[in-house]
């Protein structure tokens, strides 16, 4: 690195310090390139740390010792199954790139330290490919940070990028702000790496892609707010599949304190035993554990409310209709929650298969034993509609109100709630979890502009360079921000003069 003033000269400038960016800055320095990260946030790791943490995957050491005979060919056809409707949008190019380097990327992810368990299946899919991360989704950056010092990558946190430089048509660098409020200028010799992620917390970006009303749900990440496809846009980028997103959806705020699973430090010996105690203890003492991290991040499901529950929100209201477009209802009520409220009869159906409440896919399903054990902060009951809304602090006069409307002819087919004890979970957030709309860009993961032409020096991946490929299913939008950060970090690198010919893939 040279610095001139208040510029900084790299070969490689990485915009994010999420799992694609990470993957990217590893990558360049691993070709012995300088590679300066910018990441917004005080720590890396990006909407990937809010993950559940699922890589989907062929051909790893878990399928081989389950004895899976498993084929990227496979993987292929099967993600065409899970796009459904959405398959005739998808980058089947990209979808390509993406099943002939899951077996690197999973190997590569291993040899960093990170742990998986797995396989798990998950329909359509015909063989189980999918692998959850151990302790926690905290690993991935955990490990590709440390990785990433040891390359001697420059990781600046607490700065946010806010303008790619051009010269002569070329991306040459960009300007930052530090948390202080002085800007700097990053010049790359080679190429800039769009790693930002989303735009799922910019409400003008969700209003001009997908919908207005979508504009007005939280995100599960605040701070995923579109800079890089800011910028790109600025530059006549484009956008493909931006109305896609994963979302809204109701799901229980967080606790306020961290769960024992998410405090666990994500090192490879207590990941390593986590995982053994996963296949080789019993259920009965697994399943607290499981449950601790399960009742943490997950929604109710939609058959709780097909069954009778409704929404009521904080003035004890039923507002929506629950079996409709309730999750962008929720986000217009006071306080932007709700409280999802049955009877002693849907209680006493809730408590064991095939009822649940919640569930992860692979790995448990909550009942409302669990809840009430792991969540005492969102579980209420009481013996009275009065009781219970005292619980939940609205008016009991209305609640009672609510609860008698329901009953009387606003519930169509479905039970009435009309036995005590009552119960409330909640609140309840709705939420979008994440945008798909990604910038448009080549095998090389270079940007292109809406005429078809490639903008030289700027690259993208993860969700910023999603590109139009449909990543449905578990686990192949961090299959995608490894794969596509790797490839866009090396075609960056490869870029520095004099230059060299680009890559399709990981392996090549």
């Amino acid at each position: 690195m040279k610095a001139k003033g208040d510029t900084e000269i790299f070969d490689v400038v990485v915009i994010g310090g999420g799992g694609a960016g990470l993957a990217a800055a590893t990558e360049a320095a691993r070709l012995g390139r300088s590679v300066v990260l910018l990441e917004k946030n005080p720590e890396p790791g990006g909407s990937t740390s809010w993950s559940v943490g699922s890589v989907t995957a062929t051909r790893t050491p878990h399928q081989k010792r389950a004895g899976i005979s498993d084929s990227p060919d496979e993987h292929f056809e099967d993600l065409g199954l899970h796009a459904g409707p959405l398959a005739p949008r998808d980058n089947l190019q990209l979808r390509r790139i993406l099943v002939d380097n899951t077996t690197e990327m999973f190997d590569w992810l291993m040899s960093l330290g990170v742990v998986f368990v797995g396989p798990m299946p998950e329909p359509p899919h015909r063989h189980p490919r999918m692998h959850n991360v151990v302790p926690n989704s905290r690993s991935f950056a955990y490990h590709l940070a440390r990785h990433c010092r040891r390359l001697h990558v420059d990781i600046r946190l607490n700065t946010t990028t806010e303008r790619l430089v051009q010269e002569n048509g070329r991306v040459v660098g960009v300007e930052a702000r530090e948390s202080g409020g002085g800007l700097l200028q990053f010049r790359a010799r080679g190429g800039v790496v769009l790693a930002s992620g989303d735009y799922s917390g910019a409400p003008d970006l969700k209003a001009r892609f997908a919908s207005r009303d979508a504009a007005e749900v939280d995100p599960v990440n605040a701070t995923s707010t579109g800079d890089g496809h800011r910028m790109a846009l600025a530059l006549d980028a484009t956008v493909v599949n931006g109305d896609i997103m994963r979302g809204p959806m109701l799901r229980f705020i967080p606790p306020a304190r961290a769960s024992l699973v998410q405090k666990l430090p994500p090192i490879r010996p207590i990941a390593r035993l986590i995982a053994w105690s996963m296949s080789a203890l019993p259920q009965w003492i697994l399943r607290p554990f499981l449950m601790s991290f399960l009742t943490t991040v997950l929604r109710p499901e939609p058959k709780l409310f097909a069954e009778g529950a409704i929404l009521v929100n904080s003035l004890g209201e039923r507002f929506t209709d629950e079996l409709g477009e309730a999750a962008y209802d929720v986000a217009k009520q006071p306080g932007r929650i709700a409280y999802v409220l049955f009877d002693g009869v849907i209680a006493a159906k809730f408590t064991g298969w095939p009822h649940y409440i919640s569930t992860a896919p692979g790995v448990a399903y909550a009942y409302l034993d669990d809840y009430r054990r792991n969540r005492r902060d969102i579980y209420h009951r009481a013996d009275s509609l009065e009781a219970l809304a005292r619980s939940l602090g609205v008016p009991a006069d209305q609640l009672a109100k609510s609860v008698a409307a329901y009953n009387a002819g606003g519930r169509g087919s479905r039970p009435a709630l009309a036995q005590g004890p009552y119960y409330a979970l909640g609140p309840v957030k709705s939420y979008v979890v994440f945008t798909d709309g990604g910038l448009k860009v080549n095998e090389r993961l270079e940007v292109v502009r809406s005429d078809g032409s490639v903008i030289p020096g700027l690259f993208a991946a993860g969700s910023a360079g999603q590109g139009g490929v449909i990543l449905e299913g578990h686990g192949h939008h961090l299959g995608w921000a490894f794969i596509s950060g790797r490839i866009a970090g090396r075609n960056a690198a490869l870029a520095v003069p004099p230059r060299k010919s680009v890559i399709k893939g990981l392996s090549d």
